[in-house]
């Protein structure tokens, strides 16, 4: 069975940071496209940073600068630091991981950031 558990999700103040953690299991984090995807009350979800199997890392425009997307291998994790938060950025985050090959998807079950003075 195939599970991405995430964690780290909490309340911080604006302009704090926070670190999110994926905890792959029956995949290898390192042979997969996996990424950070978030989904904000009343809004659809979007794609707001991923990572190659090479090793190319993608943000969208709103974080970039902010978030860095990283994996580690020996770990089987893939993290996204988060600095510099803003009420904006208050959604449930999600890990991804797509299959280069096959073309399977996998979900985490989300956790919840909420960024408030």
């Amino acid at each position: 069975q195939v599970q991405l558990v995430e964690s780290g999700g909490d309340l911080v103040q604006p302009g704090g940071s926070l670190r999110l953690s994926c905890a792959a299991s029956g995949i290898r984090v390192m042979q997969y496209f996996t990424a950070w995807y978030r989904q904000a009350p009343g809004k659809s979800r979007e794609m707001i940073a991923g990572i190659t199997v090479r090793g190319v890392r993608n943000y969208t425009d709103s974080v970039k600068g902010r978030f860095t997307i990283s994996r580690d291998g020996a770990g089987n994790t893939v993290s996204l630091q988060m600095n510099s938060l803003t009420p904006e950025d208050t959604a449930v985050y999600y890990c991804y991981a797509k299959g280069v090959n096959t073309g399977y998807v996998f979900w985490g079950q989300g956790t919840q950031v909420t960024v408030s003075s």
